[in-house]
């Protein structure tokens, strides 16, 4: 990618909406990848590029979400590592394997997790109907492989976690969505560095992305802490189903 000052700004742009849509959701990879390949860039450098310069929408909303994070310091610690170590297996998996393994299967994991926040209310009430832990090897299965997809792919991996977090960690969706917003932060932080080294990052799209995506992921929370609970819900959903018929597509053409 040889970048102009149209490219720059493009990408800056995309950073700030990705960084408000996906850290208020859980979606950021619905504007950053297509804009990366709109400038040109091959899907596999796309992909390692968006997952370092995302890292710009971490920081900025785990920054913006500490009010909602005070009273989980103890959730995080304890589901940290297991996002690791997924997210760490899942970035392995993509430098070894053919990019477009997934490619099938992917569309129909971010429209489960769609399905999922859909019905999230009627799931929490069976949950609190049938007044019995939630085992906590479930809850360590599903983070863990979530985490695996974040690292192998990332396109939704925001609505997958989401799911996860309101149907067995917090119901409340403000802070499930800042859990969201930190451990996948913390996930992403070994598999950027393993792409620096390894993989075939295109660094002149990485800073305006990332800046874009710092300054949307500070704003992001706010707007959350705004909406209206259900309607966001529902927002974010649909954005997931819309996201899953465009890798779909993109399956299909490929």
């Amino acid at each position: 990618m040889d970048p102009t000052a149209l490219h720059l700004a493009f990408l800056t742009a995309a950073g700030v909406a990705a960084g408000i849509i996906g850290t208020a959701g859980g979606i950021t990879s619905l504007v950053a990848y297509p804009a990366l390949l709109a400038v040109g860039i091959p899907p596999l450098s796309a992909n390692v590029t968006n997952s370092i310069a995302l890292l710009g929408s971490g920081l900025g909303s785990s920054l913006g979400s500490r009010p909602e994070l005070r009273e989980h310091g103890a959730t995080v610690r304890r589901w940290a590592p297991i996002a690791v170590i997924g997210a760490v297996a899942g970035a392995v998996l993509l430098l070894a394997t053919p990019p477009g393994v997934f490619a099938w299967v992917v569309p129909f994991l971010v429209a489960s997790a769609a399905a999922l926040l859909l019905l999230q209310p009627r799931i929490t009430r069976w949950h609190t109907a049938r007044d019995r832990p939630i085992a906590g090897w479930s809850i360590l299965a599903a983070v863990f492989g979530v985490a695996v997809y974040d690292g192998y792919f990332g396109a939704g991996s925001g609505v997958l976690m989401i799911a996860v977090i309101l149907i067995l960690i917090d119901h409340e969706l403000a802070r499930a969505n800042a859990l969201k917003n930190v451990l996948l932060f913390i996930a992403d932080l070994l598999p950027a560095v393993l792409f620096a080294l390894a993989g075939p990052v295109v660094w002149a799209a990485v800073l305006p992305l990332g800046l874009g995506a710092l300054g949307g992921g500070l704003i992001g929370p706010h707007l959350m802490r705004r909406a209206p609970r259900n309607a966001l819900r529902i927002a974010i959903a649909l954005l997931g189903f819309g996201l899953a018929a465009w890798l779909l597509a993109q399956a299909i053409g490929g």
